[in-house]
């Protein structure tokens, strides 16, 4: 995104014209961007650990047209539900492209996993013996809570740590492992998640080195090897304005150092490395576009606008920070505001006391930045409110990605039993 005279453009389109074109809100990617920040973090980890891959946490962001763009770059695609293998089939990965993170699994979602031929990333050892009733994989990874885990993002962002719901405790995974080798599985990877949106080099370091012992000690007691050791996500981005960028030359480096030095100490085979990211590939690539409607003068000025709490999740969910711009007043002074949607609920009040300026007023549009990541796939059609178009643009190209959605989609596929209709 770039500001000229005060004028708003995603990579070379006026917002004024994606509004115009699109209608509001409406979330816009820029493929560039999504490029760029592949190839820098690409760059990063290999030149220092050669066997290494990064898988597209498709969760984040499951538009085809973006994962197409990753799968372009090299990516795979770590999965967190069957219907998300079944998309990243269908996109045209194979199935040893595809990690299985799922958790808490029903018997359906291994008999579909098994089919699709994802490599299998248990969450539990309990899965273990319900998932050999159906198969036997070809290769098995166990997910490891290291006991440690970090968020930059809110409180409930917790995927690692004793206060998370994933993952083998360290004291289970030599049983874990034993138990899969046992049961004649060859070939085994591991997996952890170190976090969500870390900016601090060192903690990458650190629970790389704390992953590396735990299934160190698994390999050399059991006499395994790994085909992939999975160090997981929580590549980050800035979200407030005073955040310095991860340095990812430096997160690389010091990683594939601990990396390479632990699995020479437990005398293991070289495995492949995989990280996982999304947001740092997609989300400050992302941007929503909506306008507003109206300006409240109440115990305090409200700004409405037609972004809420159903088509940006984030704030509302867990106090999430995005920086909003106001196009055409960027130059102008500034005064704390309120920034509301449309749905009849206060959490939709998402931005309370935001410096905004002053004389933002009705028709204005205001562009919510680092949206791409997290946006779009966390909407829902609550109050009736229905989710937003996508919009991918190339320089000054744009084209459509998924329409805004209409009045029969929020009916769709809902049936009135007879007589209720009378």
């Amino acid at each position: 995104m770039r500001i000229d005279n005060d004028q708003i453009y995603v990579e070379d389109v006026p917002v004024t014209a994606i509004a115009e074109i699109y209608g509001t809100p409406t979330y816009v990617y820029e493929e560039n961007t999504i490029r760029a920040n592949f190839r820098r973090a690409l760059k990063a980890f290999s030149r220092y650990y050669e066997d290494f891959r990064f898988h597209y946490a498709i969760k984040a962001n499951n538009n085809p047209a973006i994962a197409h763009i990753l799968r372009q770059e090299g990516a795979g695609i770590d999965a967190a539900s069957v219907n998300e293998i079944l998309l990243a089939k269908k996109l045209g990965f194979a199935g040893d492209d595809i990690v299985f993170s799922g958790n808490f699994l029903s018997d359906d979602d291994i008999k579909a996993g098994l089919d699709t031929g994802a490599v299998f990333n248990l969450d539990d050892l309990s899965l273990l013996p319900r998932l050999l009733k159906f198969g036997q994989p070809d290769i098995l990874s166990f997910r490891v809570n290291p006991g440690y885990g970090k968020s930059n993002v809110g409180d409930y962002v917790t995927n690692a740590g004793p206060d998370a719901k994933f993952g083998i405790h360290p004291d289970q995974v030599i049983d874990a492992y034993r138990a899969a080798r046992d049961a004649g599985i060859k070939r085994f990877g591991a997996h952890m998640m170190p976090g969500s949106c870390l900016l601090d080099p060192g903690y990458f370091a650190f629970i790389t080195e704390l992953l590396l012992d735990i299934i160190g000690r698994a390999g050399k007691e059991l006499e395994i090897d790994f085909d992939f050791i999975d160090l997981g996500g929580g590549l980050g981005i800035p979200y407030l304005p005073d955040e310095e960028p991860l340095d990812v030359e430096a997160t690389g480096a010091q990683v594939a150092e601990i990396f390479t030095r632990k699995v020479g100490e437990y005398g293991l085979k070289p495995p492949r490395m995989i990280m996982e990211p999304a947001r740092y590939f997609v989300g400050d690539a992302g941007y929503l576009v909506g306008r507003v409607h109206s300006i409240k003068n109440s115990y305090t000025e409200i700004v409405g606008t037609d972004i809420g709490m159903n088509t940006i999740a984030r704030p509302a969910m867990y106090g999430a920070y995005h920086h909003i711009y106001v196009n055409g007043r960027e130059s102008e002074d500034r005064r704390p505001l309120g920034l509301t949607g449309q749905i009849c609920e206060n959490t939709d009040y998402w931005v309370r006391d935001r410096e905004l300026p002053r004389d933002i007023a009705e028709g204005d549009l205001v562009v919510v930045e680092n949206a791409g990541a997290y946006g779009y796939c966390m909407s829902y059609q609550y109050n009736g409110r229905l989710r937003p178009a996508e919009v991918l643009v190339n320089g000054d190209r744009h084209h459509l990605i998924r329409r805004r959605e209409e009045f029969e989609d929020m009916i769709r596929d809902t049936y009135v039993p007879d007589g209720l209709d009378k």
